[in-house]
């Protein structure tokens, strides 16, 4: 299915390109570069890393050269460069594309588990997970045998949910400020079931769907399997969070039918988009008649909130209304990626409809688990086990940074406050080349371009946040010497 095509306009890609975002690439200054080299390489450079999309149509030469102030001939010398390289594709008469060279990595597969039979060989970097908090797992599954009496005495399909877990999690979203009734909560087998019934529901074969750029691999990749044209929307550099006047544009432009977002120490960057953000976005959706899809499967994992601090509130907090906002939540993260349950909440007649769409899929999510996930929600054991959790995914996130500064010092990442993982630039190496050459070394992470849209973000891998020392140093160190390989074009025995 190809992708949604974009028009960049002289102005937009004059200030990428001049901008920090852009590394000052409209100049050649003290690089001593000749300068139409220095435009094709800030050009390649945005669109590797995702801040122009692959397929968008380039301004006119002599619009671009005006709005840099440099000569026409200076701009013609570039495309022609980027032309030759592959990143350019040009029709006479018709324009200039983005493009991607033939070969290039392409994103073609979802985050997949390391098999446990593996684990004793290999260090586990692929997959944002931790073991089960203890014994708060073991006592959950304790209650939920005890209290499974009732719902054994029925046929065992609850297609919306247990009403009393539905209760739980509504009283939650209350307590965040946010009144929910139990009729706007569907509980899902995770949030991955969750955005699949959305999608499901809302979008056909060919609808577009605007994504974040980077953004969740297995979603982009449950997305692309469902036929959706994927219309990528950068991120703001520095965690910064969402670019609004890239929003927008592309819900202008592009009238999506769904919007995904993580707007809570998002993955894979980890940037937490700010109250004003979320206004601003809901608003934008709103308006555009979009509906916006939040992925709140991180949102319990703040690690640095000082005392006294409060988190930016709900996303669907600002959808007065309901009609806007559909978040998908999940215990996956926060406790146990084990513990499959997720829900999705939204307006009482989005879940209905939901609800009637789930009798083609899976029915319903499995009795026991609900049953403990309301044991923890409603007895006190989720924010015990919560307190866990951060402290164990702080102390590991510590010793990942400690490590790749030490052994890696040349790679950039900015240290988010929660979530998972760290988004890694590789010191203008192939991520996906170094995630190759280091799982023959023994340590396994995900390359960049599943992160991404036609290829995007190949000088990038994401370091989760689920080994601590001596394990973290090990795979910093592994990490090393697959990069020293691949700088040296070597391949390992």
């Amino acid at each position: 299915m190809p992708q949604w095509t974009s028009t960049i306009g002289a102005a937009q890609l004059a200030r990428l390109l001049t901008s920090g975002e852009g590394h000052h690439v409209a100049s050649a200054g003290p690089r001593r570069q000749p300068a139409y080299r220095v435009l094709a390489d800030g050009i390649r450079l945005l669109v590797l890393e995702g801040r122009v999309p692959v397929a968008a149509r380039l301004p006119a030469e002599r619009e671009l050269a005006g709005a840099l102030a440099v000569s026409r001939t200076t701009v013609a010398t570039a495309f022609e460069a980027l032309r030759a390289d592959g990143f350019l594709v040009s029709r006479r008469g018709s324009g200039s594309w983005t493009a991607v060279p033939p070969g290039r990595p392409l994103p073609g597969r979802a985050l997949e588990p390391l098999p446990p039979e593996a684990a004793g060989r290999i260090i586990d970097l692929g997959s944002a997970a931790l073991p089960a908090p203890e014994p708060w797992l073991t006592r959950a599954f304790q209650a939920a045998v005890t209290a499974v009496g009732p719902a054994a005495r029925t046929h065992g399909d609850f297609p919306a949910g247990l009403a009393e877990l539905r209760q739980a999690i509504a009283d939650r979203y209350a307590a965040r400020g946010v009144p929910t009734m139990p009729e706007q909560i569907m509980v899902t087998t995770g949030a991955m079931g969750g955005v699949a019934a959305v999608c499901r529901l809302f979008t056909t074969h060919g609808e577009r769907v605007a994504v974040e750029h980077p953004s969740y691999a297995n979603v982009l990749h449950l997305m692309r399997e469902a036929g959706a044209r994927l219309v990528p929307v950068p991120m703001a550099d520095r965690l910064a969070g969402w670019e609004l006047p890239q929003w927008r544009r592309v819900l202008k432009d592009a009238a999506p039918r769904l919007a995904y977002v993580v707007a809570d120490f998002h993955n894979p960057t980890g940037a937490l988009a700010t109250d004003e953000q979320r206004r601003d976005l809901v608003a934008a959706v709103r308006a555009a008649g979009t509906l916006l899809v939040v992925d709140e499967t991180m949102a319990d994992l703040a690690l640095d909130v000082a005392p006294g601090a409060s988190l930016p509130r709900p996303v669907c907090a600002f959808d007065h209304g309901g009609a806007a906002v559909i978040t998908v939540g999940s215990a996956s993260k926060s406790f146990w990626a084990g513990l499959r349950i997720g829900w999705v909440r939204a307006a009482p007649e989005v879940i209905r409809s939901l609800v009637a769409a789930r009798a083609y899929a899976d029915l319903g999510s499995p009795v026991m688990e609900q049953l403990a996930l309301h044991w923890l929600l409603s007895e006190g054991g989720w924010e015990e086990a919560l307190a866990l959790r951060r402290a164990e995914i702080r102390v590991s996130r510590d010793a990942i940074v400690a490590a790749l500064r030490v052994h890696l010092p040349e790679w950039e990442f900015d240290v988010p406050t929660g979530g998972l993982a760290l988004w890694v630039r590789t010191g203008g190496l192939s991520g996906s080349r170094i995630a190759d050459v280091a799982e023959r070394l023994g340590v396994r992470v995900p390359s960049g371009p599943r992160f991404g849209v036609d290829g995007a973000f190949e000088g990038y891998i994401r370091v989760p946040f689920t080994v601590t020392d001596p394990l973290a140093a090990e795979a910093a160190t592994r990490l090393a010497a697959a990069a020293r390989l691949v700088a040296e074009d070597a391949t390992p025995a």
